[in-house]
């Protein structure tokens, strides 16, 4: 284990203070904070799927988060006309979510912004170091994944 005052660990510290510093994660997509495109590319991508709409609890398991938080989150989508909730008539306690067409149009404009941004770092670092930093970032989680065990 290298220690405190190893070269190359104060450089990876820098390097991923920066990165956070940058606030790239936070920003917004195509008009959208990160949270709302995940709500919105989640129940795309799941109601895609399985051909049938979602519930709350069904989408914070998707991502990992509290139901509370995104029942938040869709009570803003649905104020936008993103989405829409409707009861299921097998059992009328249970409150599906769907996207509606402004939704689903704006989860597409969403995505080809997305992609746009990481198109744009492919172009600015060349295939190759694009290859080598997915490749490594993998390699960091995986390292952070098994700290947390």
């Amino acid at each position: 284990m290298a220690d405190i005052e190893s070269v190359t660990a104060q450089k990876l510290l820098q390097s991923f203070m920066q990165f956070r510093k940058t606030g790239w994660h936070e920003k917004k997509i195509a008009g959208y904070n990160p949270s709302e495109f995940k709500v919105l590319a989640t129940i795309q991508r799941v109601t895609a799927e399985k051909q049938s709409e979602m519930k709350v609890s069904e989408i914070s398991h998707e991502l990992q988060v509290t139901p509370p938080t995104v029942t938040q989150i869709i009570n803003t989508l649905e104020k936008d006309g993103l989405v829409e909730r409707t009861i299921d008539p097998a059992d009328r306690r249970a409150v599906k979510i769907k996207l509606t067409p402004t939704g689903m149009k704006a989860v597409k404009e969403a995505k080809a912004a997305f992609t746009e941004t990481f198109l744009g770092l492919i172009d600015y670092l060349g295939e190759k170091e694009s290859e080598q930093l997915a490749d490594l970032l993998t390699k960091v989680h995986h390292y952070f994944q098994d700290l947390n065990r």
